[in-house]
């Protein structure tokens, strides 16, 4: 499901997308407010620009290196003029999977970033991002829920 945003805001989206897919992490970190949070899939959490810019500067020399962000979904929310709450399916698809055009099912995960409008200028000001693992498709998951019948 795709929401109707503002043009600004998938700016940014898609802004933040070329960063990662460039490897660059000050760019990426440029794109988020001064105090912005930000949580990994792994529960870090990074505390403003330089943290976050220190946060994946050894990931995109390294494993995330040629990686690009793919969204399977994406909705956006604005619950005022200068606030907008973007919730996203999306995934790494790495260098080796040059031919994918959908991360794998192991990859993918949801989450959720608060955007805000400062004047002309939108920028991240927190983001969460979770391991998309449906309780149903578990083995523990599909193993209870026989039981249960």
């Amino acid at each position: 499901m795709t929401t109707t945003a503002h043009p600004d805001v998938l700016d940014l989206l898609t802004a933040l997308e070329s960063c990662w897919r460039d490897g660059d992490a000050d760019a990426y970190a440029a794109l988020h407010a001064a105090d912005a949070t930000y949580v990994a899939f792994d529960g870090t959490v990074m505390t403003g620009r330089q943290e976050i810019a220190d946060g994946h500067q050894p990931l995109f020399a390294g494993i995330m290196k040629g990686s690009r962000l793919a969204v399977v979904e994406r909705a956006v929310h604005f619950p005022d003029p200068d606030t907008a709450v973007v919730v996203q399916r999306a995934g790494i698809i790495m260098r080796w999977q040059r031919n994918r055009a959908t991360p794998s099912a192991k990859r993918l995960s949801t989450n959720t970033t608060v955007l805000r409008r400062d004047g002309s200028t939108w920028t991240v000001t927190a983001f969460q991002n979770t391991r998309y693992h449906p309780w149903a498709k578990t083995l523990m998951g599909r193993l209870m829920t026989r039981l249960a019948k």
